[in-house]
């Protein structure tokens, strides 16, 4: 059978799409390449929300079509995801030896193109319409390989997103939020549990706004804390985690829902984009400083040892040194354990993409690095108080960067790596953390206690 390539860029939806599209040709019998130097189909999995990720994505397909064409004429190139919805044909139009565009709302169908593809009865394929259901079709998951079992796992809950803010173009690729069902949910997650999985990751666009259309509120619990009680019943599901949320979605439920339901562990993706209320506003953000701040707080009151992340946007249109200031301010004020920070990046179609007063992009990148500087700072101090601590971690298998070493992840999201080996996979232990490298920690071999 033919070999498949997948090359994902972009978010963690992407990657669980990605996953069950590997997982399905897997099921027919193909196999996966270790590079696209070795592939017969080729797969870039797109990502639209910044223009770097859009053209670093074209360039590899470019690249790709005239090196691999010259060694297997009949492979298969295809594009999937946010950038194949939203340019549709007009790939094929740039790059006439793409045979295969596949939008957000057709990744359940890639099998069954690439098969006819390979068997000459299609020439090309172009399909990013919409599909009633889709949103429950990414089920399929790659969970073994080289015979090692994974212990974490995406479940993909809803698709879609409503917010409209105005630097995203997500709500243009991915389309209005549609959610699964809870049973449906819960189904997939007991199959996981039951190929060894310990812990899952529940994955929205804007996991917050799970089930609002569909799913009534029952004493006083939204869809996304009813949904969150029915996995934490699932048996062998030791750690649930979602992401990413939005800010508006954090009501007195969820917050409460920390300190009740022990699976649900102290870690919490809150992305801010900006410490300025002016900026905020242009955003389209729907909450301000202050309300945001009150989050992070009653967090840490629920649950004092709670790892919070975030993400900025630095150089929005309009955002003044004053504005700036009011986000270094807030990495100060919160101390976040880490930030992801990106450059405001035009999108085309998107209403800041016309908003006055663009900022130049050598201010976008000396606010990034300013901004860099300060939430390495702080995370760093908040890292290195874990020296000497105790904490529990989920050993997920061999590091990375060093394959004699193991890794795991302690319940608020931290990184920890160890020596020893593989006969810790897939357990719960506790480790004692000796030192801390640059948003990793370094635990002591000797393990203090196995659950």
């Amino acid at each position: 059978m033919p070999s498949v390539y997948i090359k994902t860029y972009g978010c963690q939806m992407n990657e669980r799409d990605s996953e069950a599209v590997a997982a399905q040709l897997v099921a027919k019998g193909y196999t996966l390449a270790e590079s696209e130097a070795t592939a017969d189909v080729i797969l870039l999995n797109t990502c639209s929300v910044r223009d770097f990720a859009e053209r670093k994505a074209l360039n590899k397909m470019q690249n790709l079509t005239v090196e691999v064409a010259r060694r297997n004429p009949n492979a298969i190139f295809g594009f999937m995801g946010c950038m194949a919805q939203s340019r549709g044909r007009g790939l094929i139009d740039r790059l006439p030896d793409v045979d295969l565009v596949l939008g957000t709302q057709k990744f359940h169908r890639a099998a069954e193109y690439i098969d006819d593809l390979l068997a000459g009865r299609r020439e090309a394929v172009v399909d990013v319409e919409d599909e009633p259901k889709s949103e429950a079709a990414i089920r399929e998951h790659l969970l073994n390989g080289n015979g090692k079992k994974s212990v974490s796992a995406f479940v993909s809950i809803m698709q879609g997103c409503n917010q409209y803010c105005t630097f995203c173009i997500v709500p243009y690729t991915r389309g209005a939020e549609r959610s699964r069902t809870i049973e449906d949910i819960v189904s997939e997650c007991q199959a996981l549990a039951g190929a060894g999985v310990r812990e899952v990751t529940l994955l929205g666009q804007i996991v917050t706004s799970y089930g609002k259309r569909d799913i009534p509120v029952r004493a006083g619990k939204s869809a996304l804390v009813q949904l969150i009680e029915a996995v934490h019943e699932v048996e062998g599901i030791d750690r649930i985690r979602f992401t990413a949320p939005h800010p508006k979605g954090y009501g007195d439920d969820l917050l409460e829902a920390y300190g009740r339901l022990p699976k649900l562990v102290e870690s919490a993706h809150l992305p801010v984009q900006s410490g300025s209320d002016r900026v905020l506003r242009l955003m389209h953000r729907g909450y301000t400083r202050k309300r945001f701040s009150e989050i992070v707080r009653q967090l840490r009151r629920v649950q004092p040892g709670m790892g919070i992340t975030t993400d900025f946007i630095v150089g929005f249109p309009g955002e003044t040194e004053a504005d700036f200031e009011d986000t270094l301010s807030l990495v100060k004020e919160l101390e976040f354990d880490q930030a992801y920070i990106f450059k405001y990046s035009e999108r085309r179609d998107t209403p800041a993409a016309t908003m006055p007063d663009p900022v130049p992009i050598s201010a976008r990148e000396e606010r990034m690095q300013r901004l860099l500087s300060v939430v390495n700072e702080v995370g760093t101090r908040r890292y290195e108080s874990l020296v000497g601590a105790q904490v529990e971690i989920l050993v997920e298998g061999p590091s990375r960067r060093n394959a004699h070493r193991m890794t795991g992840r302690t319940r608020c999201n931290k990184i920890v790596v160890f020596d020893d080996s593989e006969r810790h996979r897939g357990q719960v232990i506790e480790v004692r953390v000796t030192r801390v490298g640059s948003f990793t920690l370094y635990a002591d071999p000797a393990i203090v206690n196995l659950h």
